[in-house]
């Protein structure tokens, strides 16, 4: 049984997105009045409004947490052409917000010309990588060499998909190569060979318009030989705008589950 419980976010314009975080005892909401706010639940289930700031010049799209290995980070994009990687840091004794927190921008990523539409943190066995994608038809992908320094970030992939951009999803397995699908109403599965390893994947869903865009899913994956990200399948029975896509956590499928959301 399902119980709804209706949070007043106060935000001043449209939610785009809610994220939670690995524990699900946080949670970050987005608007089009350019914050970010986070949320935490108390003993008594209670969800309260820990932060709230305004991270860009323009509608903020989605937002995201690191895993907790990488400590309290948060990444946001927006129309505003830029993503921003945010990190809460506590007070410290001397400090006049002794044992309170706040959060404080470590970086701006500013390569995209067209809004940033859609930001994800990478798998964490893949270290603290963060993918991007743009309007522009550009999936940019970020490492941070140093996971003490948030404030470098070093753009490592750029992959062109040809088609605007709407939304992006890491394969969180580890398990890779495409063989086989199955259309099931939107659920696709790839069948994967368990031989195969240890190689990165990302889904790209794109919500062009343009009489020419007619396969809006593409999925890329990562030769070691020629250390980019080369395309390993096109979905041709998708040609709706896609929306949101999210690949399904592995746990010991000989295949891949990825969810599109289209009209």
């Amino acid at each position: 049984m399902f119980v709804a419980r209706s949070i007043a976010a106060d935000h001043k314009d449209l939610i785009h997105d809610v994220s939670f975080d690995f524990h699900g005892r946080r949670m970050a909401t987005c608007s089009s009045d350019q914050s970010v706010k986070v949320w935490d639940k108390s003993e008594s289930g209670d969800w309260h409004c820990t932060a709230s700031w305004k991270t860009h010049s323009g509608s903020v799209w989605r937002v995201t947490w690191a895993h907790p290995e990488f400590g309290q980070v948060l990444a946001s994009c927006s129309f505003d052409r830029t993503a921003a990687v945010w990190e809460e840091i506590v007070g410290e004794s001397n400090d006049k917000l002794r044992g309170q927190s706040h959060w404080v921008k470590r970086t701006t990523l500013v390569d995209s010309r067209t809004s940033v539409t859609d930001v994800k943190f990478a798998p964490k066995h893949m270290g603290l990588m963060l993918a991007t994608c743009s309007a522009d038809g550009i999936v940019r992908i970020y490492e941070a060499p140093d996971v003490m320094n948030l404030s470098q970030w070093s753009l490592q992939h750029e992959i062109s998909c040809k088609l605007s951009c709407s939304c992006i999803s890491w394969n969180p397995s580890r398990i890779s190569k495409l063989i086989e699908k199955m259309n099931r109403a939107h659920l696709y599965n790839f069948h994967i060979p368990s031989s195969r390893a240890h190689s990165p994947m990302i889904a790209v869903g794109s919500d062009d318009s343009s009489p020419n865009a007619m396969a809006k899913v593409q999925i890329f994956e990562y030769n070691e030989n020629t250390r980019k990200y080369a395309k390993a399948e096109t979905l041709m029975t998708v040609t709706d705008p896609v929306h949101d896509i999210a690949f399904a956590p592995n746990l010991g499928r000989s295949f891949h589950i990825l969810a599109i959301a289209t009209k």
